[in-house]
């Protein structure tokens, strides 16, 4: 067996020596001294020696694994000191490569300028999947059964799931709203959360309009909350995300969702107001719509619409990166020309 023990530990040596890079050198290790290696293997015909000779057989095997372990340190160390060392045929004289950057895509980098301006103010994030139900998309919202946005030229249907009960006739989600009522209907209230996410629409495409693209929804639900505490929160977000106070305003809209809902409009900041093609010259865009939950959302989120109220925006990400970028075509942001993305790095 000590004869055993000693071809192992000179075998071992050698290979532990012969490993020419740090990969290398960790199999070796595993294959000499890990769970299923040599010296542990050897370990399991203790019970074969005299009970005098185990004591001794053991002191040696650890002995060897300890001996070992320090050479595969040592080895270790050489290695990285070989790998920094600077070859000698080597011109310092020649440029060098220029090293690649890379950056957030600007639609990224607004979501997370938006999350840390509501985490600062005590909202939870929110994440929920891209596939929905009617049930949830729809039926929830206080949408009526023949309400066009439910038929295949407003939304995406998935085949094969595209007909019968309302909970199980599925879609791409078209907007966020429906999934928020999900996140009530699981947790407590008050209620304080905003949900970001891709939402599909099957429209036609311009320099305002994408078939996918990005929300970010904000949702307040409370007892006793003012009106006015929406729009608080409206300027002091764009303030964050723009470094400066953005002139806005709130023009009355029907969604099904919300009463009394706005359609909430901020000042271009492409023209500064002046008016544009992204515009459409008038000085102003809309970036969200807003309002009240309709007592009947709150009641399917489980909620008591004479005990709670609350306020919502969904704000469009795409739009607000124009804004911010000074860009006036979304298609640039989801051409994946790098040409044009290259500049936000």
């Amino acid at each position: 067996m000590k004869e055993k023990l000693a071809a192992l530990f000179e075998q071992g040596k050698e290979q532990i020596l012969s490993a020419k890079n740090e990969a290398d050198l960790q199999n070796i290790k595993a294959a000499i001294l890990g769970k299923k290696g040599s010296l542990t293997e050897i370990m399991k015909e203790l019970p074969k020696l005299l009970p005098e000779e185990r004591r001794d057989f053991g002191q040696a095997v650890n002995k060897a694994k300890n001996e070992l372990s320090e050479l595969v340190e040592k080895h270790r160390e050489a290695l990285k000191l070989k790998s920094a060392e600077v070859p000698q045929d080597f011109d310092v004289t020649v440029p060098g490569t220029k090293p690649l950057k890379g950056g957030l895509h600007p639609i990224t980098q607004m979501c997370y300028d938006l999350n840390d301006a509501f985490r600062s103010m005590g909202f939870e994030i929110f994440q929920g999947n891209d596939i929905t139900s009617e049930f949830s998309a729809f039926d929830t919202l206080n949408f009526p059964p023949a309400h066009p946005a439910r038929e295949s030229m407003d939304t995406y249907w998935l085949e094969g799931h595209d007909t019968g009960d309302a909970d199980k006739k599925l879609c791409l989600r078209p907007h966020l709203t429906g999934e928020s009522v999900r996140y009530m209907r699981t947790h407590k209230p008050p209620y304080r959360f905003v949900y970001p996410g891709r939402v599909y629409r099957n429209e036609t495409t311009d320099a305002r309009h994408e078939r996918a693209f990005f929300q970010y929804e904000a949702l307040i639900v409370d007892k006793d909350l003012t009106f006015t505490a929406g729009k608080v929160m409206i300027k002091s977000i764009l303030q964050k995300v723009f470094g400066k106070d953005v002139p806005i305003r709130m023009r009355a809209g029907f969604f099904p969702f919300v009463e009394p809902g706005f359609e909430i409009d901020m000042e271009c900041q492409v023209c500064g107001g002046k008016g544009c093609s992204v515009c459409k010259n008038v000085g102003w865009i809309e970036v969200m719509p807003g309002g009240t939950p309709h007592p009947n959302v709150l009641r399917a989120a489980g909620l008591d619409p004479d005990e709670y109220t609350g306020f919502y925006v969904n704000i469009g990400l795409d739009r607000m990166v124009m804004m911010r970028s000074g860009v006036d075509d979304v298609r640039l942001f989801h051409s994946t020309d790098l040409r044009f993305l290259d500049q936000f790095c």
